[in-house]
């Protein structure tokens, strides 16, 4: 458990480095259609208050127009969640909410790669993916992507060289053109 923690750590690390880029950008458009790079940032803070935060027990304080204070302020919230819940867990507290972080954290943690590509890309920017993380997020993806794209959050996977490195493929597998730019 403690690899998966620190793995989705890893991963809010390397956005919250692109989230710190973003001044004056906020509208430039994203790898996601329809989205600015300030919905890119309102959908990673939202999944982890839908699938996360909220479920267990958590809701940060943020303001109300700022991305990156809104991210700051969200990021000790995630890691407070995570360890409240491994704690719990490790101890086999019962009553209080359960979230299965071994099942949540790998999925989230390929969500927050993918998303720190779309943030960097939407602002002109490298996203320095780490390659283990995106090596590891692609075997936990790749079992799971045909249910992942029946539901509409990803498009099909986009089609690249076999030697590709880890964060290209990871991209592509999600259904981002690792061409695109701003």
């Amino acid at each position: 458990m403690r690899e998966v923690i620190s793995r989705h750590r890893t991963a809010c690390d390397g956005f919250s480095l692109v989230v710190g880029l973003g001044d004056g950008h906020w509208t430039s458009p994203s790898p996601c259609p329809g989205w600015d790079a300030r919905d890119v940032v309102e959908h990673v803070i939202g999944f982890h208050d839908v699938l996360l935060l909220r479920p267990l027990g958590t809701k940060p304080a943020r303001p109300k127009d700022d991305p990156v204070a809104r991210w700051e302020v969200t990021v000790p919230a995630i890691r407070a969640a995570i360890d409240s819940a491994a704690n719990r867990s490790s101890e086999g507290s019962t009553g209080a909410p359960e979230v299965d972080l071994g099942k949540l954290l790998p999925m989230l943690t390929a969500e927050v790669l993918v998303h720190t590509w779309d943030l960097a890309r939407a602002l002109g920017v490298d996203p320095r993916l780490d390659p283990h993380l995106c090596e590891v997020s692609s075997e936990i993806v790749g079992p799971n992507q045909e249910s992942l794209r029946s539901s509409g959050l990803f498009g099909p996977a986009v089609t690249v060289p076999e030697d590709a490195d880890a964060p290209t493929r990871l991209v592509a597998l999600m259904g981002r053109d690792p061409r695109w730019a701003r």
